[in-house]
This record gives C-alpha cells, sequence and structure tokens, in this order.
C-alpha cells in the first residue's frame, strides 16, 4: 500500500511541474505579441502586383478536392 501512495504523489508532483513549465513556456512565447507594429515595407506598385498563379500543384489541389474548375 505504501508503494501506491509515492507513485501516486509522483505523479502529481509530475504534473505540477509540467503545468508550471507550460506556463512559463507560453510567456515566453507570447512576449514578441507585445512588440511594437512595424511600418510595411512593400510600396504602393508592390502591394498591387499579381500574386496568384494557378500551377501545377494548385489546380491538382482543386482536382483533388472537387472545386469546380
Amino acid at each position: 500500500m505504501r508503494d501506491e501512495r509515492k507513485t501516486t504523489a509522483g505523479r502529481r508532483d509530475f504534473l505540477r511541474k509540467a503545468g508550471i513549465g507550460a506556463i512559463g513556456a507560453g510567456a515566453t512565447l507570447a512576449t514578441p505579441l507585445i512588440a511594437p507594429a512595424q511600418a510595411d515595407s512593400e510600396t504602393d506598385d508592390e502591394k498591387r502586383k499579381a500574386r496568384y498563379k494557378e500551377t501545377d500543384h494548385v489546380k491538382a489541389y482543386y482536382r483533388v478536392n472537387r472545386y469546380p474548375g
């Protein structure tokens, strides 16, 4: 009976430490989100240029997922 209590306590300690570690990791990942926004570096011509290209892999995606084409 005594061995079972030690195992249970070990699991609880592990889960507590894992939870604290997850909170610390979340705080570390959230730090860059607080940084100030930067200005856009594209010119007006670059913003208006065509970007979409219907390549072979895009056509295959549409075909496989049965999009009307």
